[in-house]
């Protein structure tokens, strides 16, 4: 079995190649071609997490598993609260292949689908790009979206203003892009073509107020149907989509709170990323339309991302 530890992974996958390659992995989703799983997670004492991610590939022969951990306490001595690896078994005999890193994918693979969300999203001009949150999905976002829209402002708002400052220092000399720390959410998210949530605030951080028409906002820090970072009101006037209509309709409190509250109705998900690369159903329908991408996150992306590293090192990509 062959392994790849958190660099490894960082140095052998672009973030262009994985854009690609999550434009691959979600039309063919949508398509009907392999298996995606709700995740189970198992709370352990004291509030950690223990979550198990399966999907089958598909193409090319190929399941797995992302395993992941969550032990918020990890901080207080220098770890990191999320800790977990992306097995790849051959469909074939049932063998285990491969192992990397699953922070590593999780932080590359999440803004790339991101990235695949705004190209068919976001106005074609929008070059303002506001994130609340600037930890590692802070740097891959960046990271991506710069790929696909020509950037001409980022503004940064963290909870810890620390960690927007390290940021904006480290990102603005690593991407040319110009990067203003701002004081709130709000500053950051005023005038802004493109938002992207990243916190793991269980409650609202963005308002409606604060978004103007024609915005597209990836929200991707909340995971659970119980947490959100979008107000109702902002929900309510959005053009809705999800990464997958069961995850969304069973894990995303950014969609079953408004819902629970009556201030959307459940035909107010219009469907998936995958859906939209496939042309069937429609997307932004003017320049005043919201719009948001509610990313939860699928093992089919792992997955996908684990077989392309083994892969490409036996020099088969």
């Amino acid at each position: 079995m062959e392994q790849m530890d958190k660099q490894q992974v960082l140095h052998s996958l672009s973030m262009t190649d994985c854009i690609r390659l999550m434009r691959t992995v979600l039309r063919e989703h949508a398509q009907g071609k392999g298996q995606q799983y709700l995740r189970t997670v198992t709370r352990l004492p004291g509030n950690d997490l223990f979550g198990f991610m399966p999907a089958h590939l598909g193409t090319g022969n190929y399941f797995g598993a992302k395993i992941i951990t969550v032990f918020p306490g990890n901080h207080q001595v220098g770890l990191p609260s999320h800790q977990g690896s992306v097995l790849l078994f051959d469909a074939q005999h049932g063998t285990l292949q491969f192992m990397a890193d699953g922070d590593a994918i999780t932080q590359i693979r999440t803004g790339a689908v991101s990235a695949v969300a705004t190209d068919l999203l976001a106005q074609p001009g929008a070059g303002r790009l506001a994130l609340l949150g600037a930890g590692a999905q802070g740097r891959s976002h960046l990271e991506a979206i710069a790929l696909i829209r020509r950037l001409t402002d980022v503004a940064v708002w963290d909870a810890r203003p620390e960690n927007a400052q390290k940021f904006a220092a480290e990102m603005a000399k690593s991407t040319g892009c110009p990067i203003r720390i701002c004081s709130s959410a709000e500053e950051a998210a005023r005038d802004a073509d493109i938002i992207c949530t990243l916190t793991p605030s269980p409650t609202p951080i963005l308002e409606s107020g604060w978004v103007q028409p024609g915005a597209h906002i990836n929200a991707v820090g909340a995971c659970s149907a119980t947490t959100r970072e979008l107000n109702s009101a902002l929900v309510a006037r959005c053009r809705l989509y999800g990464d997958s209509i069961e995850s969304v309709e069973k894990e995303s409190g950014d969609y079953l709170i408004p819902l629970s509250e009556g201030a959307i109705q459940k035909e107010h998900l219009l469907g998936t990323i995958g859906q939209l690369l496939c042309g069937e159903i429609t997307g932004r329908t003017s320049a005043q339309d919201v719009t948001v991408f509610d990313a939860l996150g699928l093992a089919i992306e792992d997955i996908a991302c684990a077989k392309y590293l083994y892969l490409a090192g036996k020099g088969e990509n």
